[in-house]
């Protein structure tokens, strides 16, 4: 299933999925199945407007998930044609968000050898020995999704706008202290991130031993669309997917990569981020960049900064494609 949040003329960011070509509310539709006989049971929630509602809902009462479920299968023996009209919508009739727009919390990881051994190369600076001990993260803002197709301002502080390309997941079930071999049964799914970076102003934060901070906490993109763990089963490779990533620039190919390159596994991510801390649902965890996966990396001599204009476009396998355009900032 891909889920994603979406906006029709009268604003309200609501959950649905993509089935058919064609964007299913998830409330209406719900609402729509128990009128029409699926049995559910007395207790029920009242069905979630959001994806994080559906999140959280699903983590405390398994037998929302259950009524999801078999509304889908409803779906897809049924077709559409008998939804109310308020609850299906061609794509371009809506406006689609990140599929997570307010998440409790997002935490970005920096799990690719080989982007880490290309961006301290360039420094002159070996990899630190601490890295390969444990996944290290910092906390990024979660108030600054960018969804799909929407722009992306460019701080006013910078003259060294960068992409980077990522994959990231999404948790659906709360947890503290969650073993690595259980890690898997926390994610809800996964989707295209692209941490954008304000190198300039980020190398002179990492100076003092603490951030990145307004190097990056202005915008972080992510989407289009959240996909179910079940979609890339036969792409998975121990606690890793075989899924091609890329980005372009202004149709341009710049970075090529594949996500089974990386290092720590988004299991043992979510083992050490829980570590004495609980994890919610909703809450994101970004794998970091992959090997070559930014102009930093590549080296602005070659590729050069990003500036006013440039259509971003991040690709990962079964994931979509994620892109934004950079406009000027007004201030």
């Amino acid at each position: 299933m891909k889920w994603v949040s979406y906006s029709d003329d009268r604003g309200e960011v609501r959950a649905g999925w993509l089935q058919d070509g064609r964007v299913v509310d998830l409330a209406r539709t719900l609402h729509w199945s128990q009128q029409n006989g699926l049995q559910v049971e007395q207790g029920m929630p009242e069905p979630p407007v959001t994806l994080l509602e559906y999140l959280q809902q699903a983590d405390r009462h398994s037998a929302l998930t259950s009524w999801v479920e078999d509304t889908f299968s409803m779906l897809e023996k049924e077709g559409l044609s008998h939804l109310p009209d308020d609850a299906v919508y061609e794509t371009n009739r809506i406006t689609f968000h990140p599929p997570i727009p307010n998440p409790p919390t997002f935490r970005d990881f920096y799990a690719f050898e080989e982007h880490v051994k290309n961006a301290r190369g360039r420094r002159g600076l070996d990899v630190v020995p601490e890295w390969y001990r444990f996944p290290v993260f910092y906390f990024s803002n979660p108030r600054t999704l960018r969804g799909p197709d929407e722009d992306v301002v460019i701080p006013f502080y910078t003259e060294k706008m960068d992409y980077e390309l990522e994959m990231a997941c999404v948790i659906g079930k709360s947890g503290i202290n969650i073993p690595v071999e259980e890690a898997r049964q926390h994610i809800a799914g996964y989707m295209i991130l692209n941490d954008w970076s304000a190198r300039d102003v980020q190398a002179e934060e990492m100076k003092v031993g603490l951030g990145p901070a307004k190097g990056k906490d202005f915008a972080t993109s992510i989407g289009p669309y959240l996909v179910t763990p079940d979609e890339l089963e036969d792409r998975r490779r121990g606690e890793r997917f075989d899924l091609s990533m890329t980005a372009r620039i202004n149709g341009e190919l710049y970075s090529e990569g594949n996500f089974a390159s990386i290092y720590f596994s988004f299991a043992e991510m979510i083992a050490r981020a829980s570590q004495a801390c609980r994890l919610q649902p909703g809450d994101i965890i970004g794998s970091g960049t992959v090997g070559t996966g930014c102009i930093l990396e590549l080296g602005p001599e070659n590729r050069p900064w990003l500036k006013v204009g440039d259509i971003v476009e991040l690709e990962i396998e079964r994931l979509g494609t994620l892109r934004n355009r950079l406009v000027r900032s007004a201030d």
